[in-house]
């Protein structure tokens, strides 16, 4: 079972949404995740492995050579160390998009890949994905995007 899988059935996800994102990242830890935790694994650097969880959702191609350089995620597992920071914050801003997109569709993994790759007018006529790969504030125009479209603006 993948991580979206929870999305189908709300009530198996976490409630907070440190706690979705560390799902999605493939974080554990003993006690619920909370936002200062999750601040303190991303400020740490994640592992490699967590760009292979996000890449279960958006594919790898998205994720390897997009989100994150082929070499440092290679170097990364080779040396058997964390991501460095910035490369451990890319893969957290995409996956606050994927937990918001997993959310609005209801794990439906094929409709969330149509949303993330179609050209949106509200986002000058970007895809969601790339305009989310480009900056943290892509990711915040998308995320904003998506809860006006929770909130029953239509879009």
């Amino acid at each position: 079972m993948s991580a979206l899988d929870a999305y189908i059935n709300p009530e198996q996800l976490p409630s907070s949404e440190a706690g979705r994102i560390g799902l999605i990242l493939g974080l554990t830890t003993e006690e619920p995740m909370t936002d200062v935790a999750l601040a303190g694994k991303v400020g740490e650097g994640l592992l490699p492995a967590a760009a292979d969880r996000l890449a279960d959702f958006l594919g790898r191609g998205m994720v390897v050579g997009q989100i994150i350089p082929e070499a440092t995620l290679r170097r990364a597992r080779k040396d058997r160390k964390v991501l460095p920071r910035e490369m451990s914050e890319r893969l957290y801003e995409m996956s606050r998009v994927v937990d918001a997109v997993a959310r609005a569709y209801h794990g439906d993994q094929d409709a969330a890949h149509r949303f993330l790759t179609t050209p949106h007018p509200l986002l000058d006529h970007q895809a969601p994905l790339d305009l989310a790969r480009s900056s943290s504030a892509g990711a915040d125009a998308v995320l904003n995007l998506l809860r006006r479209a929770e909130a029953g603006f239509a879009l």
